[in-house]
């Protein structure tokens, strides 16, 4: 998809400078959030079949036997200053929980809060390019709500839909499967470098779908065994989760992992984000780190927006998912829950 055309250079509104902290690295840590999701669960009933009691990316709840709701929502602060690099890449991460369930876009909603003093032109701008993303991955904007704030925040609920039993999740991971993660690591630390090349190179990667991704894991549905995306609590993060729902050791390989050109070497010269202890803390007690690299360990950290999808698989499978930019990454052993990096 082309990107939409760029507000003219001279505009003096730069959307970062609104905020403290932006994209998924302004979630909340994940040990906290923990906490809060906790006093919002609730029996339901046999019509959820994925909600809080484990959380995944998305719930999903029967409507048919042959038809099941998947919903989410994802909102966040600019974290670059092009609004419609904003509006797309705030769709791209919304619509990616949907496509991590193994569902379909079919409709969404913006969630949006601006300053008064922002220009028309660019919410506008923020609008559009959210709803071409939103078009791109299969479905429209249908609507949405718009509060006033002092911090511009922008997002998207999304609805999906799955067949009843079909949907992805956390847990499955088993022991002999392969780890596959369909984009690069570093969007965090891209964006902290202050390099212009470094963020352009990102924000690409942040604005790619992850639907042909998930629609390859789809046709192979018997041999995937578990799905998530890689968003704010990093790759360690997030595989820690799968590790946890599935009761297995998840093995990164760290000279497998796919980084975004040039990432290292800023992991290297000391560049954090704030992020990145959080995200240790998150995991700490479940995380062994085996590799000499403290650049590697930085990168597997790293809070990501819009990132890829990390799917444990039949290692028979890893080949035909190379087309979809998946790369092989890790294995997955039997044992204790646990994630190590080598």
């Amino acid at each position: 998809m082309e990107r939409a055309v760029p507000m003219v250079p001279d505009d003096p509104v730069r959307l970062t400078e609104l905020t403290s902290c932006g994209g998924c690295a302004a979630k909340w840590g994940a040990a906290l959030l923990g906490e809060l999701v906790a006093a919002a669960r609730t029996t339901g009933d046999d019509g959820l079949l994925v909600g809080l009691a484990p959380s995944d990316d998305a719930a999903v709840v029967r409507l048919t036997d042959q038809v099941a709701l998947v919903t989410t929502t994802d909102f966040f602060p600019p974290l670059v200053d092009d609004p419609a690099d904003f509006g797309a890449i705030a769709a791209a991460n919304a619509c990616s929980d949907i496509f991590a369930m193994g569902a379909d876009v079919l409709v969404a909603l913006n969630v949006a809060a601006f300053p008064e003093t922002l220009p028309t032109r660019v919410i506008q701008a923020i609008f559009r390019a959210a709803a071409e993303v939103v078009a791109e991955a299969g479905g429209v904007i249908a609507g949405g709500h718009t509060i006033r704030s002092p911090e511009p925040i922008f997002g998207l609920a999304v609805q999906g839909v799955v067949v009843p039993g079909e949907q992805f999740v956390k847990a499955g991971a088993r022991p002999g499967d392969a780890l596959v993660l369909s984009k690069p690591l570093g969007t965090g630390l891209a964006l902290a470098s202050g390099d212009p090349q470094l963020i352009g190179t990102a924000t690409d990667a942040m604005r790619q779908l992850n639907r042909s991704a998930a629609a390859l894991l789809r046709q192979h549905r018997r041999s995937v065994h578990a799905v998530t995306d890689v968003t704010g609590f990093g790759l360690l993060g997030h595989g820690w989760e799968m590790a946890e729902r599935s009761g297995a050791h998840l093995a990164f390989d760290g000279g497998s992992l796919p980084l975004i050109d040039g990432v290292r070497h800023v992991a290297e010269s000391g560049v954090r984000t704030g992020g990145d202890a959080r995200n240790r803390d998150y995991v700490a007690g479940h995380v062994v780190l085996e590799t000499d690299s403290s650049a590697l360990a930085a990168v597997a950290f790293d809070p990501q927006t819009s990132g890829g999808l990390l799917a444990a698989v039949d290692p028979a499978l890893v080949e035909q998912l190379a087309p979809a930019g998946f790369a092989h990454v890790g294995q997955v052993h039997g044992g204790t829950a646990a994630v190590t990096l080598r």
